[in-house]
């Protein structure tokens, strides 16, 4: 295999590797696509429910019910067709009044969102019947449900407290997390502001200038911040949990419902079943696409694929990471940490104004460190190289720095979805 193509912003690049020792394609398996969502919801809340009673022992026509979706940087997973498919069930078949369902979208600490963005993350028709709120984790009702072993102090939207709470969530890898989904929509998703810096800070080694090695994707067993997670789940009555899981195209491939944490879990696995791709050695180069617009619209939504990439790169080898960054570097709250950086103290500041943003920054900084990194990218290169990342738009340029010949080399064309594991570990 002399040239591979992948995707870079809106346009397809052809990469020549003649001369490599061996090139090697990391896909995901493939996954089942959901035909008939509205089949396979019916079985998820009844026939198909993990350690549950069906929904329909569950919610009873008086109840007050309150249903958690996540917000638009998760739109991947279409929550919005399962929120369709729950509020019809919950007025049609169950006669829940309309009155008494609302919609909390789980923001964390990302931004408000409009009137219109509500009404596409629940689906027009829900928008129409039920109220939808979003969360607020600053504002003066949270609840002080609990504090965590750990320390958290768990305050919490008032709406998942006292009512039959749904949480409809995506399950994914995450970096912080071990997976994404299930307890996240509680902390971060309807958490207070202190609560989430509370819970994600542990992030952070207590001992060491770097993250705590037992922090990362796929990682759930004695990772703290996953640990924390799950206590403070412990304080919410989660009535009932629908997982989705999505294929690289977001698909819906599974709903796995019922029990809150023991769905999810299944949901889990299911996931690391489909993208967590096994590989025998690390490669000398490796060479991974975001996958293209959006997902590599600016450096902040490109790192999920920086820290898988370097998951399959030898220590001292090459990355070639293709993220156009159209719009540069991303968020402030991520990019501005470039300054601590510069400055040489970019984990004394994190530690003392920790933020989400900036932890990714801080962690891209530490996957940057096993190899070099470069990047086909718009990017100003000026903008990166205190990063120790080298930028060209050019790819020739990017390839005549590393040299092919004689290497083994793997090609992630999805490198946000496939997580590379080596089977030693």
């Amino acid at each position: 295999m002399n040239t591979v193509e992948m995707k870079y912003g809106k346009e397809k690049i052809s990469i020549n590797l003649e001369g490599a020792k061996s090139v090697s394609i990391l896909n995901e398996r493939p996954m089942d696509e959901i035909k008939d969502l509205k089949k396979a919801f019916k079985k998820g809340i009844t026939t198909e429910v993990i350690n549950s009673k069906p929904l329909n022992e569950i919610i009873n026509e008086d109840d007050k019910v309150t249903i958690v979706i996540s917000d638009l940087t998760r739109f991947w997973q279409r929550q919005d067709l399962i929120c369709e498919q729950l509020v019809n069930y919950l007025i049609g078949e169950l006669k829940v009044k309309h009155e008494n369902i609302v919609v909390v979208v789980a923001l964390g600490s990302h931004r408000k969102q409009s009137e219109e963005e509500l009404c596409k993350l629940a689906s027009k028709s829900v928008y129409d019947k039920v109220k939808i709120v979003n969360h607020d984790c600053d504002a003066d009702d949270l609840v002080n449900v609990g504090t965590t072993p750990s320390g958290t102090e768990v305050y919490v939207n008032p709406l998942v407290v006292g009512r039959k709470v749904i949480m409809i969530t995506g399950t994914v890898h995450h970096i912080m997390a071990g997976f994404g989904g299930g307890r996240k929509s509680i902390i971060p998703g309807v958490a207070g502001r202190q609560t989430i810096r509370q819970n994600h800070i542990q992030s952070l080694s207590k001992t060491e200038k770097r993250s705590d090695p037992l922090v990362g994707a796929r990682l759930l067993t004695h990772n703290p911040i996953n640990e924390d997670m799950n206590e403070a789940a412990k304080f919410i009555d989660v009535a009932f949990g629908i997982n989705i899981v999505v294929n690289s195209s977001s698909k819906h491939s599974k709903l796995i419902c019922g029990d809150f944490h023991d769905a999810w879990l299944k949901s889990c696995k299911y996931v690391d079943d489909a993208y967590g791709l096994r590989i025998k050695k690390e490669a000398d180069i490796v060479i991974a696409s975001c996958g293209g617009y959006p997902k590599d619209i600016n450096l902040y939504q490109s790192t999920k694929s920086l820290f898988n990439a370097t998951r399959a790169v030898k220590k001292g080898g090459a990355l070639i990471l293709l993220a156009e960054c159209s719009e540069g570097g991303g968020a402030p709250d991520f990019f501005n940490w470039i300054d601590p950086l510069k400055r040489g103290v970019l984990d004394e500041e994190l530690r003392a104004s920790f933020t989400i943003g900036g932890y990714i920054f801080y962690a891209a900084c530490e996957s940057i460190s096993k190899c070099n990194v470069y990047m086909l990218s718009s990017i100003d290169p000026d903008m990166v190289k205190d990063m120790k990342i080298t930028a060209s738009s050019n790819i020739e340029d990017l390839l005549n720095k590393i040299n092919c010949k004689n290497k083994d080399i793997y090609v992630i064309p999805y490198g946000g979805n496939v997580v590379p594991l080596l089977e030693e570990d």
